[in-house]
């Protein structure tokens, strides 16, 4: 008996559900096996039993008519058993197949996003190579080793020398400026003021040029 409906007609949009519904079924099958096992056993003549006497003659001390259906639908379920297990693999492998897809979009979209950021990003002009704790670089989130592509007025286009961001920082005291840095590989925004604090300066870091 073929396995015949949804089951057959494995969809490629296959779910975990399915497939536990095909394992359920399968386990379905192994018990109606094991009750009509049980029913030759009882009968004491299993499947090769003989059904005749050494006359030739039908036995009369067992049910025959019990035994062949017995025997006869643990050969259809055990085709059916050989069906599903087929189903429950090709479903198995879909579902693998699937989510392995899925898996290498993920990380093709995540790299194509990074590579589309690096590409749209402007070359930083200087790098932070020290901050000091509780400055106000400190505060505003700046970390050694961030590469800055903007600092207040200046960028990338009209950067000349740290002279630039010197005059920036002097003449923002007290005011909030836009910075914008490129972290492991990604942009990143914040807010710094300079101010006075308890140590030098009004930042609290140390800002080094890049040579381009």
């Amino acid at each position: 008996m073929k396995m015949t409906g949804e089951n057959s007609s494995l969809s490629s949009e296959i779910t975990m559900e399915d497939v536990k519904n095909l394992i359920k079924k399968k386990d379905e099958i192994e018990e109606q096996i094991k009750a009509y096992y049980d029913v030759l056993e009882d009968q004491g003549v299993g499947v090769e039993g003989a059904l005749v006497d050494e006359e030739g003659y039908p036995r009369s001390d067992v049910n025959l008519y019990q035994i062949r259906t017995a025997r006869h639908n643990i050969s259809c379920l055990q085709n059916d058993h050989k069906d599903i297990m087929v189903e429950i693999e090709e479903a198995l492998h879909k579902l693998h197949a699937r989510e392995k897809t899925k898996r290498q979009q993920d990380e093709t979209g995540a790299q194509d996003e990074a590579m589309e950021q690096q590409v749209t990003l402007p070359p930083p002009f200087a790098r932070v190579d020290a901050v000091t704790q509780g400055s106000p670089a400190c505060g505003a989130g700046l970390r050694v080793g961030d590469e800055v592509i903007e600092f207040g007025s200046v960028n990338t286009a009209n950067f000349q020398n740290l002279q630039n961001i010197a005059s920036v920082v002097q003449h923002s005291e007290g005011k909030s400026l836009r910075v914008a840095v490129i972290r492991d590989g990604q942009k990143a925004q914040m807010s710094l003021t300079p101010q006075r604090w308890s140590g030098r300066g009004l930042l609290g870091c140390n800002i080094v040029p890049i040579n381009r």
